[in-house]
């Protein structure tokens, strides 16, 4: 019994390039879950009294058809880590063979958690814009939002302006060096591009209450926390699953709280892609999706299979006692 460890520059290199396949991936995934061929429990969130900021999040799944696999991200977040010099997120996921319950690897996988997370939010660009946006409008300038605007660009053509806001002045002014089209904005101008990506840290909704996307613009709410209920009560919402999604306070759990009923969730991601549901243009659309489980297997069994054959997952023999327990 084998058992193989994936490191950063092994999973870097496996998905260096591939950011169509990690978005199909991403896609079947979803549509398998739809079709009830997955198993993605409620994420369990660990978090300290005195570090409100920060959490540790396990994602137990199983994700069937052909991968048939199991497994569990174990990720932190802990932005204070900035101020070390150190990545806010940390994460591992274990991969479990679905015959035999045994763990067979382990992989590096705040990079795997980042790229499914920019898939999806690529998939769903794909999926629910209606005319190729003018402009792009970034609020967040960390990680998780160059990986985003990574997997647009492989996706679709990239605007002639790429609007990028973040609380430092400083963050924003890099990232939009490093985009064709970038210019620092301030929120306000952000927030008005075609294309809105939401990839922060917020815990709770910062932009006015009365704010409103105009029909037409696509909202791809990434971090979960930013918009306030009342801009959600007024937009077109689709959701990766709407159990998940409608809980920890994000905002549109806190949309469920204010107005009493999911009523305004229009549907899922799958939905839209099976074409079961229709997307009404007479109002702006705003994706959110809470980040399931089934999609860090999706793209972990991809990044395990491809090291495997280039040999550069490290395999370990002798892992597991030879007389069990």
């Amino acid at each position: 019994m084998t058992f193989s460890v994936v490191g950063a520059s092994a999973v870097r290199t496996a998905l260096a390039g591939a950011e169509q396949d990690v978005v199909d991936r991403v896609r079947e995934a979803y549509l398998l879950h739809d079709a009830g061929g997955t198993v993605n429990p409620d994420s369990y969130f660990l978090r300290f009294a005195e570090k409100p900021d920060s959490r540790i999040i396990a994602l137990p799944a199983f994700l069937g058809g052909e991968s048939e696999t199991a497994g569990i991200k174990w990720i932190s977040s802990f932005p204070g880590n900035k101020d070390k010099g150190l990545p806010r997120a940390s994460a591992v996921l274990v991969l479990n063979d679905y015959t035999t319950g045994y763990p067979k690897a382990l992989l590096e996988s705040a990079t795997i958690s980042a790229a499914r997370t920019a898939a999806s939010a690529a998939l769903a660009a794909g999926a629910l814009q209606r005319t190729p946006p003018r402009s792009w409008g970034v609020i967040g300038a960390g990680v998780i939002a160059r990986e985003i605007c990574r997997y647009l660009a492989a996706t679709m053509p990239v605007p002639p302006v790429v609007h990028c806001h973040d609380l430092d002045p400083g963050a924003a002014e890099r990232f939009a060096d490093e985009l064709p089209g970038g210019l620092p904005a301030d929120l306000t101008t952000a927030c008005d591009a075609d294309l809105v990506v939401f990839a922060t840290t917020a815990l709770n909704p910062y932009l006015p209450a009365d704010h409103r996307f105009r029909p037409g613009q696509l909202v791809l709410h990434v971090s979960l926390r930013d918009l306030p209920p009342e801009t959600l009560l007024h937009a077109v919402n689709i959701v990766d699953d709407v159990d998940h999604c409608l809980k920890q306070n994000t905002s549109p759990h806190l949309a469920e709280q204010l107005c009493g009923d999911r009523s305004f969730v229009t549907g899922t991601i799958a939905g839209v892609l099976r074409g079961d549901v229709t997307v009404p243009d007479d109002r702006p659309v705003i994706f959110s999706p809470f980040g399931m489980g089934i999609l860090d297997l999706a793209v972990g069994r991809y990044v395990l299979d491809r090291t495997v054959e280039a040999g550069t997952a490290i395999e370990i023999s002798d892992f597991f006692a030879p007389d069990g327990v």
